[in-house]
């Protein structure tokens, strides 16, 4: 796998030790790094900067993480999101998924993990394929090249990571595949993350379907897009 990935990433975090260790890390990577304290400073860099990723605290001075990623969302601004918590329930993490992030991370965390999510994050926004790699299930049209999504002749928007886990199962149509493998070959970092990741983000694309959703969930196993149920 290619890891030549760069671009400026935009740290949002209000405890500067933390955010020194994930400035450190990701410069070494090779990434230029913006750092704010707070919501409001987040929303600004976000719309100036046009940053490749942002690492975004969820408990930053309001507006807090889960909030700046509902407005950048409602305004069309679909940067990669990777959320950090502190916390061990999963309330903030399951709602910021919900506002469209495409990822979450649990303090503490190693900044190696860091890096590698950040990178996959990156990696997945930036996917392009050939014009005609165009792919149809039912009412549901996923164009690869241009990465948009159209149901039922409606566009509808997808986050990086929404619109990769679509598009898989629909190449694999019919084909009963587990969570392991969503999250090994979706996510690239299996061993960092948890079978909750899909199930919260399958949710977001069922929903985004509509009625004209096709996913299946087979029962101990994992997910199928299936017209036939």
């Amino acid at each position: 796998m290619n890891d030549d990935i760069s671009g400026l990433v935009l740290i949002v975090e209000d405890e500067k030790t933390i955010a020194d260790i994930q400035r450190m890390y990701l410069q070494k990577a090779g990434f230029g790094v913006h750092v704010e304290v707070d919501g409001v400073g987040a929303m600004k860099a976000a719309r100036e900067l046009q940053p490749a990723c942002i690492v975004l605290d969820v408990g930053i001075p309001a507006p807090d993480g889960i909030e700046v990623v509902k407005y950048l969302r409602q305004e069309g601004n679909w940067t990669p999101v990777l959320m950090c918590t502190a916390r061990d329930d999963e309330v903030d993490r399951v709602l910021g998924l919900e506002m469209g992030a495409d990822d979450y991370i649990t303090k503490p965390f190693s900044p190696r993990e860091l890096v590698a999510r950040v990178k996959a994050a990156i990696r997945r926004h930036n996917k392009s394929a050939e014009p005609e790699d165009v792919l149809e299930l039912g009412e549901v049209l996923l164009n690869r090249a241009t990465r948009k999504v159209s149901v039922a002749g409606h566009d509808v928007e997808f986050t990086a990571t929404e619109f990769d886990l679509l598009a898989y199962l629909m190449t694999r149509s019919g084909r009963v595949i587990s969570r392991e493998q969503l999250l090994s070959d979706v996510w690239g970092y299996a061993a960092y993350a948890s079978n909750r990741t899909v199930d919260t983000h399958i949710a977001q694309v069922r929903s985004k379907l509509g009625d004209y959703s096709f996913i299946r969930t087979v029962r101990g196993v994992g997910y199928s897009a299936d017209l036939h149920e």
